[in-house]
């Protein structure tokens, strides 16, 4: 195996097996491709259905798939690998090879993909004094460990070596992450295919265009582009065009491995000289498990559903969307001009369409309406403006191909002559017995000119003749319902017969037969209407303050994050005692440094659910809730972020999850009033400022943000002694509000830069009870910029801590234990506030293998949904101020596969576990809905 073109050829025992790369072609087995590919994931659907999508993917004309290989997904235990079933990535490879699919491997390490923290296994974030994403050694050794138990699975299934494979993935968008050390980082990573017998290309995509950022152009790595533009960005191809530049003088191709679904922009993209177009996720899936992430699409923060769907061509249950049969068009129109289109240039225009130049001759001119209305056109070529006796339209968001000046050869035509101009797109040519069939499409005139350099004879047939030369034909016909032939006899012993069609009967065609006839199809049906299943439900109630687990594990005196206890995915359970005040009740509670799901109970009263992001979070308690010592607080892992974010601590890449403590809270300050004030000079040192010794008396008192200045910005110190309770062991700065660049200290130590979104700064370290403290704030203020408000609570930390875990297993046998006291119910269904209860049915038809979607309405309810023992989804119902934003698809349906129905004697059960997450009023759970899956 070798690959040539900026990558040095390595030694190969079988020289067909070549990959070449030049900014003028990619090269396969010595054969020049346009790559079409689309995003297709084992990991996010059922093994039964591999080869199913495989061959849909292929049957909408794409010749390659990307896949993800999430390090997480095959080892969730440290030093644990499992790599059968569900989860053989070396039989999906299979799979893909034997469908014909080329193949673009992405082991990562980090994926990003909205996956639980972008792949990177969550035991890697409490390690001491390792750097993830990052050219450091001790990572890196973890990093070894994972390439060591995918690499020699994907080297099996390599172009050449057995199966598909023409490229592997080091890393993923590295320019979205501050890695310090890029070209040392994938340097190594590099270094480590290597060693692993790795010899197609390799690559490193750019997120944001930073290919030095992404890739260090590092010897032998490929830098790609991912680009996610609006698809009607009228100055896109610009752009698109100076990274071809840039990476043609890099001896590369321009390879754009991630991009928006939408084919009119896949187009633009092909008109720029893109030679593999890469949309993601054109065939969802499912996030199974608890493998969602939690990223930044929320504004600050949201949830990725259970459905991963972005609408691309295939739905995440096999549905073929209207979308599958633009890809078709397009791959016609890219296997219409082969090798001359796959070895194709773009042609500097300064005015006018975006053109490239083919390889045998002759161009394409991407008539590129970015508006949404149609506009009259015309092609410009020497001296002639083209069309000559029609009408060219660009259709308001179409991007259509038309051929100028292409010689007839490029399709073995016995003839010399060329195809003059269309305007209307050749997309399908057919080589017959003594006849070559021509096929154009358009939804307005099509103008058809072949020059030819011997007499030929025309049959008009249904096109309208408007020059019939010596040597030169010009046709038109106009789109209609039914197609218009005409034939061009070329010689005694030859025809080529053009037939144009209007666009939709062009997306729909299915095949031309051996005598010339277009065979098409129509857009298939999807059922949405839900079946009358009839499915008798059972409940179990839970003691909501009883853990579903059956370990616990004793953390004394203070909490602790769930990864530093070994727990990486699923539900826990933390319990802890707070004593009554002296002096009088508690307000409320503070959690401290809580995600991602916290469900909060005062002995058996249900405080609420909140889902703070990372961030410390204050829970009032009612008036009429009785005090108890025990407190319990049920967390869920929605997710790790699968993207670096700083907004807040939840989206770090590496943040941990759980809680650090809980407080009762005895007093709030209000700290509003009488701050000493200084103005300050740019560039004088904070710390001069900030010493608890600092003489600030003579200082004008002013509110806090107060005191106007004609500086801008304006550089100002408030500070403020605060006397604290003697009974309080916790402090917990608030600062709410809109504070522009602000920093605050305590007794002279830095407390960081105020977040709006996580006002809380935690004192305790640095302050004692029954003594004074003094803040410090930092404030550069602008014309216009508001202020905030200042509070101090002061608590009571709870102690005697406990904590247990449970994932999918524990899960179910928490439910399969409680189904002895299940007792039959109805459904719609209410519980009460922070009621948690198991629910039982029985699901009997498979839908004929096909599966099911089931949708779920109701309010202020959490599912977790099994079926067969599999997690097949989590939703949260509508309602309440609590409920977070959901992105990446359905979030109130998921999918039931086929394939993990069992027998019927075997029992094909759902198993829901319900939690009631609003404490001011009843939640509720309409009936199911069950979608039937349909073949198409």
């Amino acid at each position: 195996m070798g690959f040539e073109g900026g990558q040095r050829v390595q030694p190969s025992k079988n020289n067909k097996a070549v990959i070449h790369l030049s900014p003028e072609a990619l090269r396969i087995n010595g054969n020049s491709q346009i790559i079409l590919c689309a995003s297709l994931f084992y990991f996010r659907l059922p093994q039964g259905v591999w080869k199913e999508r495989l061959l849909k993917v292929k049957s909408v004309g794409y010749n390659a798939i990307d896949v993800y290989f999430p390090w997480n997904h095959h080892e969730t235990q440290e030093g644990v690998w499992d790599f059968s079933g569900e989860k053989d990535a070396a039989q999906f490879l299979k799979e893909a090879s034997d469908a014909g699919l080329w193949v673009i491997a992405r082991p990562g390490p980090y994926i990003c993909s909205e996956w639980d923290g972008g792949a990177l296994p969550a035991y890697l974030f409490v390690k001491d004094d390792l750097h993830i994403r990052e050219n450091d050694p001790h990572y890196l050794q973890h990093v070894a460990r994972w390439y060591g138990q995918i690499l020699p699975i994907i080297r099996n299934y390599e172009n050449g070596q057995g199966g598909t494979v023409i490229a592997v993935q080091l890393e993923n968008e590295l320019d979205f992450y501050p890695c310090a050390d890029p070209k040392g980082y994938i340097s190594a990573l590099r270094d480590m295919a290597v060693q692993h017998g790795i010899s197609v290309p390799l690559l490193a995509c750019a997120g944001q265009g930073g290919l030095q950022e992404a890739s260090g152009f590092s010897e032998d790595v490929v830098p790609t582009c991912n680009f996610y533009p609006n698809d009607r960005d009228p100055f896109f191809e610009e752009k698109v065009l100076w990274y071809r530049e840039k990476l043609a003088r890099y001896g590369y191709p321009l390879l754009v491995t991630e991009t928006n679904r939408s084919h009119f922009l896949l187009r633009r993209l092909l008109s720029a000289g893109a030679k593999m177009l890469g949309p993601y996720l054109q065939a969802s899936g499912t996030n199974f498990g608890f493998t969602n992430a939690a990223n930044n699409w929320g504004n600050p923060l949201s949830f990725l559903t259970s459905d991963y769907d972005f609408n691309g061509m295939l739905t995440p249950e096999g549905h073929l969307r209207e979308e599958a049969y633009e890809g078709k068009l397009l791959a016609r129109l890219i296997q219409t001009f082969g090798r001359s289109l796959a070895e194709a240039t773009p042609v500097e225009s300064l005015t006018g369409p975006h053109r490239l130049a083919l390889k045998q001759g002759g161009e394409l001119l991407f008539l590129t309406n970015v508006s949404d209305t149609n506009e009259d056109a015309y092609i410009q070529c020497s001296d002639e403006r083209i069309p000559r006796y029609t009408a060219l339209i660009a259709a308001g968001g179409h991007c259509p191909a038309l051929p100028v000046q292409i010689p007839l050869q490029t399709w073995d035509i016995p003839a010399s002559g060329t195809l003059a101009y269309a305007t209307a797109e050749l997309f399908a040519v057919k080589q017959l017995a003594n006849r070559t069939l021509l096929v154009f499409h358009t939804d307005g005139e099509g103008e058809l000119c072949f020059t030819f350099d011997t007499e030929v004879r025309l049959e008009g047939g249904d096109m309208q003749v408007h020059e019939e030369a010596a040597g030169q034909v010009i046709v038109s016909y106009r789109s209609s319902e039914k197609e218009a032939r005409a034939r061009i006899h070329v010689s005694e012993h030859h025809v080529i017969e053009i037939i144009g069609l209007n666009r939709t009967h062009a997306l729909l065609l299915e095949n031309i037969d051996e005598i010339g006839n277009l065979q098409t199809g129509a857009y298939p049906e999807r059922i949405t209407e839900s079946a009358d299943l009839p499915i008798t439900w059972a409940q179990s109630l839970v003691n909501p303050v009883v853990s579903l687990g059956s370990e616990e594990i004793a953390l004394g005196d203070s909490a602790d994050f769930l990864e530093k206890n070994g727990i990486y995915r699923g539900f826990a359970w933390y319990t802890a005692q707070l004593k009554r005040p002296k002096e009088s009740n508690y307000l409320g509670y503070m959690l401290q440094q809580a995600s991602d799901v916290i469900s909060l109970y005062s002995g058996d009263s249900f405080l609420g659910t909140l889902t703070p992001g990372g961030t410390s979070d204050y829970v009032p308690i009612p008036t009429e809730t009785p005090f108890r010592e025990s407190l319990t607080a049920r967390v869920e892992i929605w997710g790790h972020t699968n993207f670096h974010d700083t907004n807040l601590p939840a989206l770090h890449l590496n943040s941990l999850k759980g809680l650090k403590g809980i407080a009762g809270i005895i007093s709030v300050q209000d700290l509003n009033q009488n701050w000493r004030y200084q103005r300050m000079s740019p560039g004088e040192d904070k710390e001069d400022y900030a010493a608890a010794d600092v003489n600030h008396q003579h200082w004008p008192i002013v509110s806090i943000g107060g005191w106007l200045s004609t500086e801008q910005p304006a550089h100002q110190c408030y500070r403020k002694q605060v006397r604290l309770t003697e009974e309080a062991d916790t402090w917990m700065l608030h600062t709410v509000g809109n504070f522009t660049h602000a920093y605050a200290y305590v007794n002279g130590q830095a407390l960081g830069q105020l977040n709006p979104l996580n006002p809380y700064m935690d004192l305790t370290p640095y302050v004692k009870a029954g003594e004074t403290a003094t803040i410090t704030l930092f404030l550069d203020k602008t014309y216009g910029s508001l202020g905030g408000q200042v509070s101090l609570y002061e608590g009571v930390a709870a102690k005697e801590w406990t904590l247990s875990a449970c994932q999918e297993a524990g899960l179910l046998r928490h439910a399969d234990k409680s189904k002895l006291a299940a007792h039959a119910v109805e459904v719609p269904l209410l519980l009460k506030p922070g009621t948690v209860s198991w629910l039982y049915g029985e699901l009997k038809d498979d839908n004929q293998g096909l599966g099911w979607r089931i949708c779920a309405k109701g309010k202020d309810l959490k599912l977790t949904i099994f079926f067969n023992g599999h997690l097949i989804g989590r939703l949260w119902t509508q309602g309440g101020a609590n409920r977070p934003v959901f992105r990446g698809g359905s979030d109130d349906s998921v999918y039931v596969p086929g394939p993990w129905f069992r027998n019927e004697d075997e029992g094909n059960e759902i198993v829901i576990l319900l939690e009631a997450v609003s404490a001011v009023g009843d939640a509720l759970l309409e009936p199911l809905r069950f979608v039937p899956v349909t073949a198409n």
